[in-house]
C-alpha cells in the first residue's frame, strides 16, 4: 500500500431509521473491525458541526459512507458528488394518508377536489416533501386520479437545529401539518413511519390509505425504500479492502437481528424516537427478518423508477443512469469471502 493511499479515517451517517448500518454501529461492529488498523471512525451523529452535518445530504466528505433515505442520496449523484452504491435494503414502512373522522373522505376516490397539505422545509434538499408527494400521487393512481384533481397546498414547516443523532425524531410528530388538517386549511395529511403511525393513534385520525399495502413494490418505493450504502467513490478506488470490511460488518446484520428480534425491534424504536407497539405497526411484526442487504434487480430497478420521479417533479437538477451509479463488485466480494470462510 502506498503512502498515498493510507487511509486515517473513515465517516458514516445513517438516518434515524431502520438500516443495517446503524445497526452494525450500534453493535460496535464498525469501530472494532479497524482499531487494529488506527482508523478513525467518526460518525456524523455525534457532531454538531453544521458544514460536517451538510455531508448528510451532498456526501461531500471523503472517505464517507452513508444509509437512509434515498433522496439526498440520489440528489448529491444527480448534482454531480461522485458516490457509488454498493448496497440496498428494503424495510417497507407505514405510508398513510390520513384525515378528520367527520371529513367525509374514507378512500382515496374521495379525495377529488379536496386539499392535501405538501411540507415545505428550508433546507438542501427537501426529502420529506418528496417523501409526502409520492405517497400522495400514488394514493391518487389508486383512484384513478391526478394531483390535477386536488389541491396541494404547502405547508411551511419551521427550521430546527440541525440534528440527525440517535432518536432525534424531531421532524415525524407533524405538527404543522396536524394543525393545517385541525384548522381546516388542508382535508388530508401525509405521515409515515413509526411516529406517524404513533401521531394517527395520538390525534384520533382516519386512515384513508396506506401505501404499503400497494402490490407493486416499484410503486412503494419512495424515500424510505430501498435504502441504499452509498460510499465516497473516491475511496472505493483507492482503498477497496476497507470498502469491503466496512460492508462486510454491515451485511452481518442480517443473520443477527433474524435471531435477536426484541433487541432489533427495541434499537428500531430508540432511533426513531418511538416505542415497539408502533414500530411494529409501522414496519411489521417481522422487521427484524428484512435487514438484509442486496442489490436485487427489482430494488434496483425501484430506485431507477423513484429517481424518474424525483426529476419529473424538479427536485433534481439533472439525470443519471442509476444502474452506472451501482457497483456490485464490493458486494459480491463480500459474499465470495463469506462462503470461502463457511
Amino acid at each position: 500500500m502506498s503512502a498515498d493511499n493510507k487511509i486515517d479515517s473513515i465517516w458514516y451517517t445513517r438516518c434515524p431509521v431502520p438500516t443495517p448500518l446503524g445497526l452494525a454501529a450500534r453493535e460496535g461492529w464498525i469501530s472494532s473491525e479497524f482499531v487494529q488498523d488506527g482508523i478513525a471512525i467518526n460518525t456524523l451523529q455525534e457532531t454538531q458541526d453544521p458544514e460536517l452535518l451538510e455531508s448528510h445530504y451532498d456526501h461531500r466528505l471523503p472517505h464517507s459512507f452513508r444509509q437512509g433515505g434515498n433522496v439526498p442520496a440520489i440528489w448529491a449523484k444527480a448534482r454531480g458528488t461522485d458516490t457509488k452504491v454498493i448496497g440496498l435494503n428494503w424495510v417497507d414502512e407505514a405510508q398513510l394518508i390520513v384525515t378528520l373522522p367527520n371529513s367525509g373522505i374514507s378512500k382515496p376516490e374521495d379525495l377529488k377536489g379536496k386539499r392535501i397539505a405538501l411540507p415545505k422545509n428550508d433546507i438542501s434538499i427537501d426529502h420529506q416533501r418528496a417523501s409526502a408527494l409520492r405517497g400522495i400521487v400514488v394514493t391518487l393512481e389508486v383512484a384513478g386520479l391526478t394531483p390535477k384533481d386536488v389541491e396541494l397546498v404547502d405547508i411551511a414547516v419551521p427550521k430546527q437545529a440541525p440534528t440527525i443523532g440517535w432518536s432525534s425524531g424531531t421532524r415525524v410528530a407533524y405538527a404543522p401539518e396536524y394543525e393545517a388538517l385541525k384548522s381546516g386549511e388542508v382535508d388530508a395529511i401525509y405521515v409515515k413511519g413509526a411516529r406517524g403511525y404513533e401521531s394517527v393513534d395520538k390525534h384520533g385520525v382516519t386512515i384513508i390509505y396506506d401505501v404499503r399495502n400497494h402490490p407493486d413494490p416499484k410503486v412503494r418505493a419512495n424515500n424510505s425504500a430501498p435504502r441504499p450504502i452509498t460510499v465516497d467513490a473516491a475511496l472505493l478506488r483507492d482503498r477497496p479492502d476497507l470498502v469491503v470490511r466496512f460492508l462486510s460488518r454491515v451485511v452481518d446484520v442480517a443473520e443477527w437481528a433474524a435471531k435477536h428480534e426484541a433487541d432489533t425491534v427495541a434499537y428500531i424504536a430508540k432511533e426513531s424516537g418511538s416505542t415497539d407497539e408502533w414500530v411494529r405497526k409501522a414496519y411489521g411484526n417481522d422487521v427484524h427478518l428484512h435487514q438484509g442487504t442486496n442489490l436485487d434487480a427489482e430494488a434496483i430497478a425501484a430506485l431507477e423508477g423513484y429517481k424518474n420521479f424525483l426529476l419529473e417533479w424538479g427536485f433534481l437538477k439533472g439525470d443519471f443512469d442509476v444502474n452506472a451509479w451501482v457497483d456490485p463488485a464490493p458486494l459480491a466480494e463480500v459474499f465470495r469471502l463469506k462462503k470461502k470462510a463457511a
